[in-house]
């Protein structure tokens, strides 16, 4: 699909399809294969399972499609989780006496990477992502690491600036666009040089599916990227690859209602006056709306926000009916939890971090007003 004119719900449906062949399927099934025919010399096509694989192709330019409509020089490669999509990209483009630059109040297995990277001799700098603080620890910097909106706290920085800032440093940029899915925003068209995210969540979108993803435009870089892949062998099952495909088709229908939602659930929350610390982009008095409305075409499915204490919020968690107390976001069956529980993310005990799904937003709205009404009696 190279028109870049179509419709987001178009892109959603038919990406990465091959041409038309009569007779067989619109979208191939998943190919099991740890070798493939090679005779002579091995120039081109497939050859073994841990480099190359029919079915990732598939899904792989189906979200470049979607990370960069109408391009022809954007590469995707899908990892076997969104962790190790991250790792490629740190740890291929990283090397003993490099500087790298990540957020404070990002995703909370992030600071595990922080360790093995200080043991690799690389210089970690932590910054918040709230007003573009990372570009006070800029210099020197070889690589920049943006994840806006920040994971669970909902802030957002400035892409453009950053990018602009950090390519003058001479750094590299990547975005992890986990939260926000290509629909909500394009790190690429913001200039980033890599867009990453973790696909188990929004743009699967079932929860059944642990993958992830690096987009980038830069041949070399995603060759880089492309190896380390190939040397730990952090690749995708089939299965999951096609699974992933076929989950795309729905993800603007999915996206659309669960934003939607989130933003109704959001204003009725606000008129709460057992919650606190409301935060959600798409809110106009959100801290982070000014910034978001100039980069986000749409604002996400979480909403965050802070009940009285610990005990109040487990009772919030307990009484609700069609809401699963789970930690992962971007399903079609709503999630919340008590993010406090795992530790390792700056939040009160009371913290909810709440996942929108597709459910009736009556029904949605009505259980959340009864839970918090029960959490206070």
């Amino acid at each position: 699909m190279t028109d870049k004119n179509y419709g987001d719900g178009t892109r959603a449906v038919r990406a990465g399809l091959p041409d038309p062949v009569k007779y067989e399927p619109t979208l191939p099934g998943p190919v099991f294969a740890a070798h493939f025919h090679l005779p002579g010399e091995p120039t081109g096509g497939y050859a073994y399972g841990r480099d190359e694989n029919p079915t990732w192709t598939h899904l792989e330019r189906a979200i470049g499609e979607l990370e960069a409509p109408g391009e022809q020089g954007v590469e995707t490669l899908v990892f076997a989780s969104g962790m190790a999509a991250i790792s490629a990209v740190l740890l291929s483009q990283l090397k003993t006496g490099d500087v790298v630059v990540v957020p404070t109040d990002g995703y909370q297995a992030l600071p595990l990477l922080h360790e093995q990277l200080r043991a690799y001799g690389i210089e970690v700098r932590t910054a918040p992502t709230g007003g573009d603080g990372q570009l006070a620890v800029l210099e020197g910097a070889r690589l920049l690491w943006i994840e806006t909106p920040s994971n669970p706290g909902l802030d957002v920085c400035d892409i453009r600036r950053l990018v602009r800032e950090a390519h003058a440093a001479g750094a590299l940029v990547a975005v992890d666009n986990t939260l926000a899915t290509p629909l909500g925003q394009r790190p690429l068209e913001l200039g980033a040089d890599f867009s990453v995210a973790s696909d188990t969540k929004g743009m699967t979108g079932h929860g059944d599916i642990l993958l992830g993803h690096v987009s980038c435009r830069d041949p070399e870089r995603a060759a880089e990227v492309r190896r380390w892949r190939k040397v730990v062998g952090a690749i995708p099952g089939p299965m999951e690859a096609w699974l992933a495909h076929r989950s795309l088709a729905t993800l603007q229908l999915r996206i659309d209602r669960q934003c939607s939602t989130a933003l109704t659930l959001a204003q009725t929350l606000a008129g709460r006056a057992d919650v606190t610390g409301l935060r959600y982009p798409g809110l106009p008095d959100d801290p982070s709306h000014t910034v978001a409305a100039r980069q986000m075409r749409r604002f996400g499915s979480v909403v965050s926000f802070e009940l009285a204490d610990r005990k109040r919020a487990d009772r919030f968690l307990e009484e609700l009916r069609i809401v699963d107390d789970a930690t992962s976001f971007g399903g079609v069956r709503s999630t919340a939890e008590r993010r406090g529980r795992w530790g390792g993310d700056a939040v009160a005990e009371g913290f909810i971090r709440f996942s929108v799904g597709a459910e009736d937003p009556e029904d949605l709205i009505a259980d959340v007003l009864r839970a918090l009404d029960e959490a206070g009696s």
